[in-house]
């Protein structure tokens, strides 16, 4: 597996997470206090250095790819995503771990920064598969994930174990390569109007 790459798009640029981030994630989470979702896993100044060193960790084991998310006209961290569960044999990855910071949530940002990953997934690592898993309960992230254009497969029971303890339900989507053209073309749609 390549090591991360740095995905530059026209307002917004994906480049490798590092240990020296924690101080802006820790900003960004704190636009809307998202350590406090009982839905996803946000980093808190609690678990911050957890969070990273478990990306950094799966980045090493070759499963992992992390992000930051920044903002080009301010340089700031706005955000992070990851390439996950990847699999080279099968040519396939989740896009997951994503959340940007509270202000900047239901703008061109996530569009954006999905496009560049889903590019980079089915352009230049050849993917024939690229899925997400959100909490059943997450219904903004479950329409954003729909908006991206892809399909909703199902629900896995008592997929994880969230940290208070509740075993969530998730709900499975993906795009495929044979999808991926017509996905590509309308997300260049959105990001033109917006």
């Amino acid at each position: 597996m390549p090591d991360t790459p740095r995905l530059l798009g026209n307002r917004i640029r994906l480049r490798p997470l590092v240990a020296s981030d924690a101080a802006a994630l820790l900003e960004a989470a704190a636009d809307g206090e998202l350590w406090k979702l009982s839905v996803t896993v946000i980093p808190s100044a609690d678990t911050v250095h957890t969070y990273i060193e478990t990306a950094l960790q799966g980045q090493r084991a070759g499963t992992v790819l992390p992000f930051v998310i920044e903002d080009l006209a301010s340089g700031k961290i706005i955000g992070s995503s990851r390439f996950w569960k990847v699999d080279g044999k099968n040519r396939k990855l989740e896009i997951g771990s994503s959340w940007l910071a509270a202000s900047w949530q239901g703008t061109y940002a996530n569009t954006e920064a999905k496009y560049l990953m889903l590019c980079h997934a089915f352009e230049t690592l050849a993917c024939v598969r690229v899925q997400f898993t959100t909490d059943v309960l997450n219904e903004t992230s479950r329409k954003a994930i729909l908006r991206l254009g892809a399909v909703q497969e199902g629900i896995v029971r008592n997929e994880r174990i969230m940290p208070d303890g509740r075993k969530r339900n998730s709900v499975r989507f993906s795009i495929i390569d044979e999808e991926w053209p017509q996905v590509k073309a309308r997300l260049e749609q959105r990001l033109a109007a917006s």
